[in-house]
């Protein structure tokens, strides 16, 4: 497991993907009672695929998901070419419509947010970031003079720029002179630093201190390492703003199923329904392909939603026949 963990930060994989890919392999390991993965090939591959397709029930981008990483491990990790898997029982993939709030939706689960997270679930709806993307922000990714956000690293270690919306331009000046204040009293008593990418921490000693590198969204305790006594802080847990999403969305009593990454799918198709090009929309969302972006067209209003049902035509027609006839 270290020599995966090893292959896949020197090839800059991110944390999250090292954790799923470690998560995988050790379900494979133990799915085949510990059995050492260089004792097995295509069949035990097949077998365990199989099973959580037809057992597990997962969907076919999870099943998609764990194959990928066990092909990392026989690949990068013990050097073995994985043959013929063609007799895999896939899951079936199935094309899923995003769930997409109306604006008046949206503003009633902003309405019951609060603080720090309705300013952070606002950005969200009003960029288009994903979840941890917004939570990974850093002070000196945003530019309110050209009124842009920078997104480091994003899905596919890509960069990308966003607009940084205008009327949150003054909640956020205020929310980093708290942020500030905080790290300065972090500063008084020693502590400060925050996680650099790669080896900046290596090649920039006190850069971890300074306030530019600080993320926009800290966590309120700050963390200890154990090993070192140092400490510092985290941004907030994606959990935090999922829980506070969760409740206001039952204070709204809304039947759609909600989460952080709702907001997102609300942005872009808001933005298509404004008239935005989908090209620019693919490039606001980061998708590498646009295939990816054209799903939101399938919930715009000028789609289904805007075809007027031939039962409505009927039922005015039925109400003239009827008022014709009272007035005959």
């Amino acid at each position: 497991m270290d020599q995966l963990r090893d292959a896949l930060r020197a090839r800059h994989y991110s944390r999250r993907t090292e954790e799923i890919y470690s998560n995988w392999v050790l379900r494979y390991i133990r799915f085949h009672k510990l059995k050492h993965p260089r004792e097995m090939a295509e069949p035990e591959i097949n077998v365990f695929l199989s099973d959580l397709a037809t057992e597990k029930k997962i969907g076919s981008s999870t099943q998609n998901q764990a194959l990928a990483a066990i092909l990392f491990l026989y690949r990068h990790v013990l050097g073995q070419e994985v043959g013929n898997l063609g007799n895999v029982v896939r899951a079936r993939k199935s094309l899923r419509v995003p769930v997409v709030m109306s604006r008046t939706e949206v503003a009633q689960v902003l309405g019951r947010l609060h603080g720090r997270d309705k300013l952070l679930v606002e950005l969200i709806y009003g960029t288009g970031m994903r979840l941890s993307e917004c939570l990974r922000l850093r002070v000196k990714e945003l530019d309110f003079s050209r009124n842009e956000i920078t997104i480091r690293s994003g899905k596919g270690d890509k960069d990308r720029i966003v607009m940084l919306p205008r009327t949150l331009k003054s909640s956020l000046q205020g929310h980093l002179k708290e942020v500030r204040h905080i790290h300065g009293q972090d500063l008084s008593g020693g502590w400060g630093a925050v996680e650099l990418p790669g080896a900046l921490g290596r090649k920039y000693p006190r850069a971890s201190q300074e306030w530019r590198w600080q993320w926009i969204f800290p966590q309120k305790s700050r963390w200890i390492d154990r090993k070192t006594q140092q400490e510092g802080r985290h941004h907030v847990d994606q959990t935090v703003i999922q829980r506070a999403i969760k409740l206001s969305v039952e204070k709204c009593d809304l039947t759609k199923h909600i989460t952080c990454h709702t907001f997102r799918h609300s942005f872009a198709t808001h933005l298509l329904e404004g008239g935005y090009d989908i090209r620019t929309v693919q490039t606001l969302l980061g998708h590498k392909d646009v295939k990816t972006t054209m799903i939101y067209t399938h919930v715009l209003n000028r789609g289904p939603g805007g075809v007027r049902s031939p039962m409505d035509d009927l039922h005015n027609t039925i109400e003239s026949d009827e008022s014709n006839s009272a007035e005959n």
